[in-house]
């Protein structure tokens, strides 16, 4: 991941780009993912609670509009 520096631009403002293209990229999440093994098994089981989780939320959003 690169990001340049911009003619007047401060440190600060530089490492919070460099953040914020960190995070879209899915670098980080990748990484911490990757630190242990998961089964497939687990795998599928955490598959399953993130959609149940998405499924709940849109339920919600749905239903707060009507």
């Amino acid at each position: 991941m690169q990001v340049i520096l911009r003619e007047g631009e401060s440190q600060e403002s530089l490492l919070t780009r460099f953040q914020k293209s960190m995070q879209r990229s899915g670098v980080l999440r990748e990484f911490r993912a990757r630190r242990h093994f998961i089964s497939k098994a687990e795998k599928t089981r955490m598959a399953e609670r993130k959609a149940a989780r998405k499924a709940a939320r849109r339920r919600k959003n749905y239903l707060s509009r009507r």
